[in-house]
């Protein structure tokens, strides 16, 4: 078994090229991508309000669960 190992930049519609001399023509290859982590997650908290029917701010997410906790003691 030979083993390949580069690193290549993803190509527009998700392409990727692999080009090496130990690759022979008609020869069957198994492929596994491992896409490095670029961008940071983005917080919990910055995605306040940005869906439908969410909170648009921490103010509001705790004043509505005050009042769900207000309606379990009456």
């Amino acid at each position: 078994m030979v083993v390949v190992r580069q690193k290549v930049v993803v190509k527009k519609d998700g392409q990727i090229e692999l080009n090496s001399p130990e690759l022979l023509e008609g020869a069957t290859a198994e492929v596994i991508v491992l896409i490095e982590a670029t961008a940071k997650a983005p917080s919990l908290e910055s995605l306040l309000g940005k869906a439908s029917g969410n909170f648009g701010s921490r103010a509001e997410a705790d004043e509505h669960i005050r009042k769900e906790r207000d309606t379990w003691i009456s």
